[in-house]
């Protein structure tokens, strides 16, 4: 399968859903939308502003009644506004790598059984800088609306590439001169007692499995994150560590680029 195109050679229709969501699908190169759907009897200052990045993105705009949009929607959270997408588009694994913006900084999660786990881990992981995000090939995107609502629009505009497997992502990260890391909690180096800021693949494992020991053995470097305030062996969620994680790269690299 050739990671740069979707998943799927027929395209489907994904409905977004809410202002963010739909807003960051009108800004995303990753998604083509269709049309969106605005209820017909809203007339506020959103519903402009939606309407006006519409048309910036050459996207029609329908005002439809709340059945229409109450139907391709879930709950009741939507506040009348949706759209209707195509499938998400992947890149390949090569275009995760930045073009002279610092060291790459590629994240890899696998395993996670939550979309709401899923997305929030995209949000920390965008909002804390990561250039990319590595997916093997059964992953959450196909739930799109919900993923994009946990991850506030995230899903839409963070690059996103498709390997068959944990070991063939690294592999082709290493080769080009990343450091392969993963957050193991066994043999493993405190984050803020590692050099992240090093070019880095890191393999963030989910909620059950977490990291395989194989994958771990082979990593050049394993990750965990200190605890102050507990004496038993505590393990944060998927999304909390993702979001600690991230943070203390950006927080190492921030601090290396004052430093010159």
């Amino acid at each position: 399968m050739d990671s740069g195109q979707a998943l799927s050679e027929q395209e489907t229709i994904t409905f977004l859903e809410g202002k963010i969501s739909v807003a960051a699908a009108l800004r995303s190169p990753y998604r083509t939308v269709h049309r969106v759907l605005l209820r017909a009897d809203r007339e506020d200052r959103t519903v402009r502003w939606l309407q006006h990045r519409a048309r910036e993105a050459d996207v029609p705009v329908a005002q439809v009644g709340a059945a229409e949009i109450d139907a391709v929607t879930q709950g009741n959270s939507h506040g009348g506004i949706a759209a209707e997408a195509g499938q998400r588009q992947f890149v390949s694994l090569e275009a995760l790598l930045p073009r002279g913006n610092g060291p790459a900084f590629v994240v890899m999660l696998d395993g996670i059984e939550d979309p709401f786990n899923f997305g929030q881990s995209l949000r920390a992981l965008y909002a804390m800088g990561a250039h990319g995000v590595a997916l093997r090939a059964r992953n959450w995107m196909s739930a799109a609306a919900t993923v994009a609502r946990a991850s506030a629009g995230a899903s839409e505009l963070m690059p996103m590439a498709v390997a068959e497997t944990v070991a063939e992502a690294a592999e082709f990260y290493r080769e080009r001169g990343l450091m392969v890391a993963c957050a193991q909690k066994e043999n493993a180096l405190p984050i803020d007692e590692a050099d992240l800021t090093a070019p880095l693949f890191l393999l963030v494992g989910g909620e059950k499995r977490g990291v395989t020991r194989s994958f771990a053995k082979q990593a050049d470097l394993c990750l965990q994150i200190p605890y102050d305030r507990v004496s038993y062996e505590p393990s944060l969620g998927t999304t909390a560590a993702a979001a600690a994680l991230a943070y203390e790269v950006m927080r190492q690299r921030k601090h290396a680029r004052r430093a010159v």
